[in-house]
C-alpha cells in the first residue's frame, strides 16, 4: 500500500543456522562472519522452496547477509523493512542491536542510518518461535510434530519480503485511510517526521479526481480528500483509486477503495445494500 522509488529488495540467498538451544546470543552469533548453511528468503525454513525444508520444531533461527547502500542514497534516512517474521525478532547491524519486535504476523521497520558504515555492512536477524508456548499466538500452526485436523506445518522466522528504503529527513512514516461514501471523501491520517505540507492527490483510471493539503509542524497530519467522482468498491468490483502523497521532498504512491460496511440488526450491509453471507469455511488444504 505504500511505495517509494528508492528501495532495494533483500530477498534472495541468506546465510542461515538453526539454534534450538537458543544459545546463539551467548555464543555471539551476531558477531560471526558466517553462519553454517543457506536459505532463500522470504521462504520459511519449513518450506521446500527455502532450500531447507526442515519441518521439525525450531526454537530459534539465525539469518545473515551483507548489504551495501547505493551511493545515490547519500544524505537520506535508510530504513530496513520486514513484511513479517515469526515470532520474536532481534535485528543486528554490524554486531549492534537496531530493533526488537514481537508478533509473527505484523510488519515492522527500523531506521538503520546511524549504524551504517561505508561499503559493506553485515545484517543479522535472530528469530525465536515456540508454538507450544501459551504465551504467543500460533493460529493454526500445529503444536504436534505432524499436521493434524486443520492445524498444519509451522512457519518460523522470515516469511515475508525484506527490503531497504531511502527517505528524506522530512518524510511520511505511516498513513491510515477512512473512506466516507456519504460525503464522497477520504479521511487521511498520517504520522510524519519534521514539518512540511502534506499533499494528497487521487486518480481514478488515470484521471485526477481530487486534491487536498494540510500543513504539519511534525508528529501528525490530517486531511479530508474530496472526490469529484465516487466509484464504490463492491464484491467482485475493486474500483480502486490511485493515491499520490507528498510531504516536503518525500513522495509515496498508494491506493484506496471507497466502501461502507455496517450491520443493521442481523443484516450485513455493504454500501447500504444487503449482502447474504454464505460463510462456508474451506480449509481442507
Amino acid at each position: 500500500q505504500f511505495q517509494r522509488k528508492d528501495w532495494l529488495s533483500l530477498n534472495g540467498p541468506w546465510e542461515f543456522e538453526i539454534d534450538n538451544a537458543r544459545s546463539g546470543r551467548d555464543r555471539r552469533f551476531q558477531d560471526r562472519a558466517h553462519l553454517d548453511s543457506t536459505i532463500l528468503v522470504p521462504f520459511c525454513p519449513e518450506s521446500a522452496l527455502s532450500g531447507v525444508g526442515n519441518t521439525d520444531f525450531m526454537n530459534a533461527v539465525w539469518y545473515q547477509r551483507t548489504l551495501t547502500i547505493p551511493d545515490q542514497w547519500e544524505g537520506k534516512r535508510v530504513y530496513l523493512q520486514f513484511g513479517a517474521v515469526d515470532h520474536h525478532t532481534e535485528v543486528y547491524l554490524n554486531g549492534g542491536l537496531v530493533c526488537v519486535h514481537d508478533g509473527g504476523y505484523t510488519p515492522f521497520s527500523a531506521d538503520i542510518t546511524d549504524r551504517l558504515q561505508p561499503g559493506e555492512n553485515r545484517l543479522t536477524v535472530y528469530a525465536e518461535d515456540d508454538v507450544r508456548s501459551p504465551r504467543q499466538p500460533r493460529g493454526k500452526q500445529s503444536e504436534w510434530y505432524a499436521s493434524h485436523g486443520c492445524d498444519y506445518t509451522r512457519v518460523t522466522g522470515i516469511w515475508q519480503t525484506v527490503w531497504l528504503e531511502a527517505r528524506p529527513e522530512i518524510h511520511i512514516e505511516q498513513v491510515r485511510y477512512e473512506p466516507d461514501i456519504n460525503n464522497a471523501c477520504l479521511h487521511l491520517w498520517a504520522r510524519v517526521r519534521g514539518g512540511a505540507t502534506l499533499t494528497a492527490e487521487a486518480f481514478y483510471e488515470g484521471r485526477p479526481v481530487g486534491r487536498a493539503e494540510a500543513v504539519s509542524t511534525g508528529g501528525t497530519a490530517r486531511l479530508c480528500l474530496p472526490l469529484d467522482e465516487l466509484h464504490l468498491w463492491e464484491a467482485g468490483q475493486g474500483r480502486l483509486y490511485d493515491l499520490r502523497l507528498t510531504y516536503g521532498d518525500d513522495r509515496a504512491d498508494s491506493y484506496f477503495g471507497m466502501r461502507q460496511v455496517r450491520l443493521d440488526g442481523h443484516r450485513f450491509l455493504l454500501n447500504g445494500k444487503s449482502v447474504f453471507q454464505r460463510t462456508v469455511l474451506d480449509q481442507g488444504y
